[in-house]
């Protein structure tokens, strides 16, 4: 969309980059400064997501793009590529690094550098009403002054500030505002070269790039950036000179840059940072005031308690275990309901299929098939998704899963893997298509892999619905009751397996096919905010709850669909799908559990949702898929075919560790660019969970437990 101009015809509409480091906040400025007009892509080339949208101001249409968080430009991950890159070569009208008001100097790093490629730069000090409570000053005119650039302060959570930031990018896009900034100094050596080869890049080089930032990119030598910059001298020529003499110049640069490297030393980069940093103190020491007596600190107190080798982990338990008894206990009414509502309207759609004379056998693919798989996917994953990820989406918000992630850390060096493995782990519990995705983080492609291959170890949110009901089963054939603390228990301790399996099969691949020396990191905890829950509400519903959704059910109607041709196809003694589970049944005997509930496992590889109804289906042999009216239901069932708490605790283990739904295969795939690596992926968690209910059966029958 492009803004018409009568004189000279369409305008582009401007580009905006938002940067910043993690946790300032930077995330709340782009929601709201776009509210929901946004959406998710990759910067071309690249592997790291970054969110884009747009706003009005005035009478124009302005696109923003959210860069992912980094604390710097000068080191190699993907996200500090991202944002650098786009900065350089996406030729933004303006580009705003936010900071967080109560820790400039750390942050200031990342504004200089952004000042050193280009002068249109915003610094937004945002979290101002969090530093007013530590009764932090800062002088913001002097801050500007110092830095040459503007300074806007703002509270983004309380839309405090984003309209003046809105009119300070404009007036820099329309020229009004004439930045000077004030760049950082280095050691004399440093300077002289950084002249010398500024003043022969302008002889040839008219691109936008600043010639100081790219002569010292060039002496840095960093070789992920050397090729695009080559490229931007060869596109960019001065005009006047032809293209033999601008490749004859360009070779000569690149020797006088390599030449000025070898006499500064392999350990330039240290002295450019230490200089940025030494620039840094220099401006908060002349704009930050302190109170002379520390204010209470309520996020360090807390974090003494949550982080603590005493507290952190039974907090932990015990927060996941309410999570999940308030799921367990509040998701079976709504299911019910729901599901009496969506099978209602199946019989209105049968009746309608008979008054248009559609044939019984489409009739059923359609309706007892297709449309039956869905609705069983709707009502059994909708309401405990609805209470789960919202309250999951709380602890996240809140800034209490960077504290998970922080405990967990230590146990993934341990174990040869990288720390952010912790963060891709916790989000596996939403969707291991996601986390598999997340581990884009992680910059070592040693440590990425085994992150990929561990993810499935942890259930994602397609598998708790059969976690909690296999759960809920478990205490009434353990107790000859209901009871929601055992269950939820059984499903803490069974999540604890999980996370235990990762971190066993992280080890064994870090000292077989995939060694390695764990990488090292920084894991900042951002300080504790409460959550705006309309915010919460908007991101656990629409951007979780119904994206999974969606997925699931797009995969559950041509999987129900196989599902009824199965169940209706005969041959021999019975039904195609009873033949099958008759194969499988002596392995699942094996296993403690029966044909049945392997073929279920097997048939659900699309999505982990339709593993149920497929169970249900072969055990009352129907041929179609069937709904219990409410969970004693499904108790009934269960015991009428022989099931025992050994049964219950076996589906849950093997829904725990078997192979990935076909979304995170397809996803693994993608993200490792081969089949072997897709194959390994489902291979080590599926004989894992078969080893694991081997041994579970044989030692229960072994003693006869049951």
């Amino acid at each position: 969309m492009n803004l018409k101009n009568a004189d000279s015809g369409p305008v582009p509409e401007p580009l905006i980059a938002l940067a910043g480091n993690p946790n300032t906040g930077k995330s709340t400025i782009f929601n709201g400064l776009t509210g929901l007009k946004q959406h998710t892509g990759n910067w071309p080339g690249k592997t790291v997501a970054q969110t884009k949208g747009q706003y009005r101001h005035g009478n124009r249409t302005i696109n923003l793009v959210d860069l992912p968080g980094t604390y710097s430009l000068l080191a190699g991950s993907p996200e500090e590529q991202v944002a650098r890159d786009f900065i350089c070569f996406a030729a933004p009208d303006v580009t705003i690094v936010v900071a967080d008001a109560g820790c400039l100097e750390r942050h200031l790093n990342l504004v200089l550098q952004v000042m050193e490629i280009t002068p249109k730069t915003i610094l937004c000090v945002n979290l101002i009403d969090e530093a007013e409570k530590k009764k932090i000053r800062i002088d913001y005119e002097k801050l500007h002054t110092l830095l040459g650039i503007p300074v806007v302060p703002t509270a983004a959570r309380n839309k405090k500030g984003l309209g003046a930031l809105k009119n300070t990018a404009d007036d820099l896009i329309a020229g009004k505002i004439k930045p000077s900034p004030r760049l950082p100094a280095y050691d004399e050596p440093v300077e002289n070269a950084l002249q010398t080869l500024g003043k022969s890049l302008q002889r040839f080089y008219s691109g936008g790039l600043n010639p100081r930032w790219l002569a010292l990119r060039l002496l840095d030598g960093d070789p992920a950036l050397r090729a695009e910059l080559k490229e931007s001298l060869r596109k960019n020529p001065k005009p006047g000179i032809a293209g033999a003499e601008q490749k004859k110049l360009i070779a000569a640069f690149l020797q006088e840059a390599a030449s000025y490297r070898r006499k500064l030393g392999p350990d330039l980069r240290d002295r450019v940072v230490r200089s940025l940093y030494q620039r840094a103190e220099e401006i908060v020491a002349g704009v930050v005031r302190k109170p002379p007596v520390k204010v209470a600190d309520w996020n360090n107190r807390i974090d003494n308690i949550v982080t603590s080798r005493l507290y952190g982990y039974p907090i932990i338990l015990l927060l996941l275990g309410f999570i999940f008894w308030l799921t367990i206990a509040g998701a079976n009414y709504p299911s019910e309901l729901l599901a009496r509502i969506l099978f209602g309207l199946e019989e209105k759609l049968a009746t309608t299929g008979q008054a248009l004379g559609v044939p019984a056998w489409l009739d059923g693919l359609l309706v007892k098939g297709i449309y039956r798989s869905l609705a069983w996917v709707v009502s059994v994953m909708l309401p405990p998704m609805a209470i789960f990820f919202p309250l999951f989406t709380f602890l996240e918000d809140l800034g209490f899963l960077p504290r998970v992630a922080f405990n967990l850390d230590k146990f993934f060096k341990k174990a040869g893997a990288h720390g952010k493995q912790s963060l891709t782990m916790c989000m596996g519990f939403g969707c291991n298509a996601v986390g598999v995705t997340a581990c884009r983080i992680i910059d070592s492609a040693r440590e990425r892999l085994i992150a990929i291959l561990t993810n499935n170890f942890v259930p994602c949110n397609g598998r708790f619905p059969t976690l909690f009901i296999m759960a809920s089963f478990f205490s009434v054939a353990l107790l000859g009751r209901t009871n929601s603390l055992l269950a939820s228990a059984l499903v803490l301790l069974v999540i604890l397996v999980g996370v235990g399996a990762t971190l066993l099969c992280s080890l064994l691949l870090s000292k077989t096919i995939l060694r390695g020396i764990p990488s090292t990191f920084t894991l900042e905890l951002p300080g504790y905010r409460w959550p705006k829950i309309g915010t919460l509400l908007i991101r656990s519903i629409l951007d979780r709850t119904l994206f999974v959704l969606g997925r699931a059910v797009t995969i559950a109607a041509p999987a129900g669909a196989f599902v009824w041709l199965l169940a209706n196809i005969q041959s021999g003694e019975g039904s195609l799908l009873t033949q099958l589970a008759g194969w499988l049944q002596g392995f699942g005997n094996l296993l403690g559990m029966d044909g049945y509930i392997i073929l279920a496992f097997i048939l659900g590889l699309p999505a982990n949702e339709i593993v149920l109804p497929i169970l249900v289906m072969g055990y009352l042999s129907g041929s179609y898929l069937l709904e219990p009216e409410s969970v004693e239901a499904f108790h009934a069932l269960f015991f009428a075919n022989g099931w025992t708490w050994l049964t219950a605790l076996n589906v849950m283990i093997f829904a725990l560790l078997h192979f990935p739904c076909g979304t995170t295969l397809l996803t693994i795939r993608k993200e490792t660019l081969g089949g072997k690596w897709t194959f390994l992926s489902a291979f080590l968690p599926t004989v894992a969970g078969i080893i694991l209910c081997l041994l579970i059966t044989q030692v229960v029958r072994f003693f006869r437990l049951v």
